[in-house]
């Protein structure tokens, strides 16, 4: 063999090994038992192969609403003071409305000045760098002003009548925001609280985040009243989803990487502390309050055996990132537009422990969860690489 020849087999071989650890992650739930160390829970498979399914509080009916021009990955929701919406973040870099009563989306703003090739059907991870990826929303109530988790742009704010949205946040400490991801408000003070998943990888390479056990993950607050940016907590391995207690005594957020549910404290004589609450048996995402205050959790897909060995030794993990020639990244997202893996709603109560769990085993449209928010006696339930947003209509607590 030649030696041309010796280096095309070598790259072939590195390059079918790429796909099949991509592949590996994809490893449904098994239906029956979903483990979390230290709780207990309900366990719900949600089919959405009909319109109908059971659940623990009545029946369930599910809608699927397509994404407008060739948008995916409506990751995250939010609604306004007078409960319209929801507003979502898509992948050309739109924040877009839902109007129920037109049934359609409509714009409502940007967070990138630069628009010129953004919109329409194409990858749009390839210019998200430069057209902008909303991710975590939410509204001040008092103001109306929506603050916006840009994993690009840095923390943004846009008034109530929407159009492009001005940056309040880009750097904490002299150290710039890699990967702007999620954000509560406490809508008593306005102070808003976010995380910035890692400082050495983009959103468009969040994979290796995982893979290489990367820890520059950070979770912030910022006062709009003083227009002071303050880190909380750093050396985090992917800090994700974030959510304020109702009372405002503590915030609960997630780490994907280690599938970890912490506690972080605010008030009281705990304040400063942090706490392990959960351990989830995928990799979480996004956490939103309900108006009873409990909490739902996001579960994008479970955290396979081999991946687990590999984070379990960082060094191959690394070498994993340096050295195979394939993007990872997009690898996993078409696998998981074609293959489709399992995600799962975890509610938790006031305190942070879960009750109830639902999850896609048996479903078709329950995959890659980014987010479950609870409104208007609805789930919401989105995905960062999905063209539509499911609405379950749920009964009253019972």
């Amino acid at each position: 063999m030649t030696a041309a020849g010796a280096i095309s087999t070598s790259l072939l071989v590195i390059a079918v090994l790429a796909v099949v650890f991509a592949a590996a992650i994809f490893v449904s739930f098994d239906g029956t038992k979903v483990s979390i160390i230290g709780q207990h829970q309900r366990h719900v498979s949600k089919n959405n192969q009909t319109t109908t399914s059971a659940s623990p509080r009545g029946n369930s009916t599910a809608v699927v609403i397509p994404m407008p021009g060739g948008a995916v990955g409506p990751e995250s929701f939010a609604f306004d003071s007078s409960g319209g919406g929801p507003y979502t973040g898509v992948s050309d870099g739109r924040i877009i409305r839902w109007r129920d009563n037109e049934s359609r989306w409509v714009d409502f703003a940007v967070t990138s000045p630069e628009r010129n090739g953004c919109e329409g059907s194409h990858d749009h991870s390839k210019m998200e760098h430069i057209c902008g990826r909303p991710l975590g929303l939410r509204f001040n109530e008092k103001s109306g002003d929506l603050y916006i988790a840009d994993a690009y742009m840095g923390l943004l704010v846009v008034g109530p009548n929407g159009g492009r949205a001005s940056p309040v946040a880009q750097q904490v400490n002299r150290v710039a925001l890699g990967f702007t991801n999620s954000l509560d408000i406490d809508q008593n003070s306005g102070v808003v609280y976010f995380t910035d998943s890692s400082t050495r990888f983009q959103r468009r390479n969040h994979l290796p985040i995982i893979i290489s056990g990367d820890n520059t993950g950070r979770l912030m607050k910022f006062e709009p009243t003083t227009n002071k940016t303050t880190l909380l907590l750093d050396n985090l391995k992917f800090p994700n989803g974030v959510a304020l207690s109702q009372n405002g005594e503590f915030l609960l957020f997630v780490e994907t990487t280690t599938c970890r549910l912490s506690k972080f404290w605010l008030k009281t004589t705990k304040a400063g502390n942090l706490e392990s609450v959960a351990q989830f048996p995928g990799f979480p995402d996004n956490i939103k309050r309900n108006r009873n205050g409990e909490f739902w959790v996001g579960i994008n897909s479970k955290r396979g055996k081999l991946l687990e060995w590999v984070l379990s030794k960082p060094g191959i993990g690394n070498a994993v990132v340096g050295l195979i020639p394939v993007d990872i990244t997009r690898l996993y997202s078409r696998l998981a537009r074609w293959i489709g893996n399992s995600g799962m709603g975890i509610r938790l109560d006031g305190n942070g422990n879960v009750v109830e769990v639902l999850d896609s085993s048996k479903g078709k449209r329950w995959k890659s969860v980014s987010e479950v928010d609870e409104e208007n006696g609805n789930l919401w339930v989105g995905s960062v690489i999905r063209d539509f947003v499911v609405r379950e209509k749920i009964s009253i607590y019972s």
